[in-house]
């Protein structure tokens, strides 16, 4: 490529004089950035003003806490540099978590006869913060299993029958696994989606904790436990804060775990529609 070195508007002066401009992004609280020539990798945790001008507050996977100025084209945002601005959320977002057109003045209804069962608390949890507006307009409680095992005793309980239907979220839906062969004979009116993922935390992105990715841990060892300390967290209990407090929106989270609750729900909500049609 050719670069006339007089190029330039006259009365703007040359080009190689002028500042870099930046697209300026809105630090939202959880998001992860990298600051330019510093290497600190954290998760916003707010803006200040202060008598120097605006600050922003980062906090690293280690939970160490750090300030920095904002400077113009001072960060890496996904591996592009940004400008951040301070954030000013919405009084009320035109859609939900989930992306679905949100319901203005609605109160719940009553609970709807069918459900959506989820293996653990931290499924439910999630769960409800992206899909909670949804299910609140449709009356679909969520109640979680305390593991996969409990399903036959579960459902036999329950009777799903038509108009009484069940879905239920799996982790580790992968041919070939015991989550798969527990939910083979549910019956025409149980629907079974789920994730590859061995438990709910990795189906949260990566990047949105600070990580490249979710590191392997060998099959026997607990595999919270092995998360925690291959990247630096305390235990699970501080894994599962900083997971829960990376996801605000359907974004947060993989494709996959997207679609399978999206097919609960449809499946629950919509009599008219067959298990077929959503496997």
């Amino acid at each position: 490529m050719n670069i006339d070195p007089y190029g330039g508007d006259i009365l703007r002066g040359h080009s190689r004089a002028q500042a870099r401009e930046y697209p300026e992004m809105a630090a939202e609280p959880g998001m992860v950035v990298e600051v330019r020539g510093d290497d600190f990798v954290g998760a916003v945790l707010g803006v200040d003003k202060t008598v120097y001008g605006e600050v922003i507050r980062l906090e690293d996977r280690y939970g160490t806490q750090r300030v920095f100025n904002l400077v113009k084209g001072g960060f890496l945002y996904e591996g592009q540099p940004v400008t951040l601005t301070r954030y000013r959320p919405k009084s009320q977002p035109q859609r939900s978590n989930s992306g679905s057109r949100r319901v203005s003045n609605v109160e719940a209804k009553v609970a709807a006869p069918s459900r959506i069962w989820v293996e653990g608390i931290h499924d439910a949890a999630i769960v409800e913060k992206v899909w909670g507006h949804d299910l609140r307009v449709e009356g679909v409680v969520v109640e979680y299993l305390e593991g996969l095992d409990n399903l036959p005793q579960r459902l036999a309980e329950f009777g799903p029958v038509e108009g009484r239907r069940v879905g239920v979220l799996a982790d580790h839906l992968v041919e070939g696994s015991k989550e798969t062969r527990l939910t083979q004979t549910v019956g025409e009116h149980v629907l079974v989606t789920g994730h590859p993922f061995i438990d709910i935390w990795a189906a949260v992105k990566p990047e949105r904790l600070g990580l490249r990715a979710w590191p392997e841990v060998p099959y026997g060892e607990d595999w919270k436990t092995g998360i925690c300390r291959r990247v630096g967290w305390s235990d699970p209990k501080e894994g599962w804060n900083r997971v829960y407090n990376a996801v605000h929106s359907f974004r947060d989270l993989d494709s996959t775990l997207i679609g399978a609750v999206e097919r609960l729900v449809d499946f629950v909500t919509t009599p008219e529609l067959r298990k077929e049609d959503l496997l």
